[in-house]
Protein backbone atom coordinates (compact mmCIF):
# COMPACT_ATOMS: atom_id res chain seq x y z
CA UNK A 1 0.00 0.00 0.00
CA UNK A 2 1.29 3.12 -0.81
CA UNK A 3 1.41 6.19 1.73
CA UNK A 4 -0.81 9.34 0.54
CA UNK A 5 1.09 12.55 0.49
CA UNK A 6 -1.31 13.94 3.08
CA UNK A 7 -0.68 11.31 5.30
CA UNK A 8 2.54 10.85 7.41
CA UNK A 9 4.38 7.53 7.75
CA UNK A 10 4.08 6.32 10.94
CA UNK A 11 7.42 3.83 11.98
CA UNK A 12 8.18 2.10 15.03
CA UNK A 13 10.84 3.31 17.88
CA UNK A 14 13.26 1.46 17.43
CA UNK A 15 13.41 2.60 13.51
CA UNK A 16 12.56 6.04 15.13
CA UNK A 17 15.63 5.47 16.78
CA UNK A 18 18.29 4.73 13.71
CA UNK A 19 16.58 7.65 11.70
CA UNK A 20 17.52 10.27 14.60
CA UNK A 21 20.61 8.42 15.17
CA UNK A 22 19.72 8.00 19.21
CA UNK A 23 19.17 4.61 21.23
CA UNK A 24 15.58 3.43 21.36
CA UNK A 25 16.30 3.92 24.90
CA UNK A 26 16.24 7.82 24.33
CA UNK A 27 13.12 7.49 21.88
CA UNK A 28 11.47 6.30 25.31
CA UNK A 29 12.90 8.73 27.64
CA UNK A 30 11.72 11.83 25.57
CA UNK A 31 8.16 10.20 25.65
CA UNK A 32 8.41 9.86 29.19
CA UNK A 33 9.65 13.56 29.46
CA UNK A 34 6.97 14.96 27.37
CA UNK A 35 9.20 16.11 24.68
CA UNK A 36 7.77 13.32 22.07
CA UNK A 37 3.98 12.00 21.46
CA UNK A 38 2.97 8.79 19.93
CA UNK A 39 0.91 9.18 16.73
CA UNK A 40 -0.15 5.70 16.90
CA UNK A 41 0.39 2.25 17.85
CA UNK A 42 0.38 -0.99 16.47
CA UNK A 43 -0.52 -3.73 19.00
CA UNK A 44 2.16 -2.89 21.74
CA UNK A 45 4.46 -0.49 19.53
CA UNK A 46 4.26 2.38 19.94
CA UNK A 47 4.25 4.70 16.17
CA UNK A 48 5.85 7.96 15.59
CA UNK A 49 6.41 10.97 12.95
CA UNK A 50 9.38 11.03 11.43
CA UNK A 51 9.27 15.10 11.71
CA UNK A 52 8.31 14.94 15.67
CA UNK A 53 11.12 12.53 16.19
CA UNK A 54 13.29 15.18 14.12
CA UNK A 55 11.79 18.14 16.12
CA UNK A 56 12.43 16.45 19.31
CA UNK A 57 15.91 15.51 18.68
CA UNK A 58 16.59 19.00 18.01
CA UNK A 59 15.06 20.63 20.50
CA UNK A 60 17.12 17.53 22.94
CA UNK A 61 20.39 19.27 21.24
CA UNK A 62 19.22 22.95 22.44
CA UNK A 63 18.44 22.05 25.78
CA UNK A 64 21.26 22.34 28.11
CA UNK A 65 22.05 18.53 30.00
CA UNK A 66 21.43 17.97 33.75
CA UNK A 67 22.97 15.52 35.70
Amino acid sequence: MLSSPHLPALIPGPLAAEEAGVAPATIRKWVQLGHLRAAGRAGRAQLFRLEDVFAAERAARRRPRTA
